[in-house]
């Protein structure tokens, strides 16, 4: 996912552009979902860790906290510092941040994008472009221009150093 690339529009193939503004913003609306989906998977991950350490302390108070009856406050502060639980919560804070940075995107490229490119049709409608015409073969330039950003895609694609997570 390029948000750079996506978000450009190039001004001398605006018919291209249009073709595959549908496309961009659904490849947008399909990462934002996912990424929507991996952030309730960790929501519900931090929960199932926190009930666990709750049970746990619950089952030998005197071990966990050294307490024979804890309080709220020493239950909270025993899951709070947990190792797993810690890590849990990064990771949720983390694609939460990525979440939101997504739906941005996603609002830049479906109504952003949509709209600079009904203004710059306009724009080329009143010849604020003219110049000299050259016959384009529409059909080869947007099968081109969607081989470049496949060959984009998977260049970046092997970059990313984020890994799976756990669920």
């Amino acid at each position: 996912m390029n948000y750079e690339q996506d978000i450009r529009i190039d001004p001398d193939s605006l018919d291209v552009e249009w073709l595959g503004q549908a496309e961009l913003a659904l490849k947008w609306a399909k990462h934002l979902t996912s990424l929507r989906k991996e952030v309730n998977q960790m929501e519900e991950r931090k929960k199932t860790i926190r009930s666990e350490l709750i049970l746990e302390v619950n089952e030998d108070p005197e071990k966990l906290i050294g307490k024979k009856t804890p309080n709220a406050n020493d239950i909270e502060a025993f899951y709070r510092t947990d190792k797993d639980y810690k890590q849990t919560v990064k990771k949720l804070l983390d694609l939460q941040e990525e979440l939101e940075f997504a739906e941005l995107i996603f609002q830049e490229i479906a109504w952003t994008r949509k709209k600079a490119l009904e203004n710059l049709v306009i724009l080329h409608g009143q010849q604020y472009f003219a110049g000299p015409s050259v016959p384009r073969n529409l059909s080869e330039e947007w099968k081109e221009k969607q081989q470049r950003n496949k060959d984009i895609d998977s260049e970046i694609g092997s970059k990313m150093k984020r890994s799976k997570r756990r669920e």
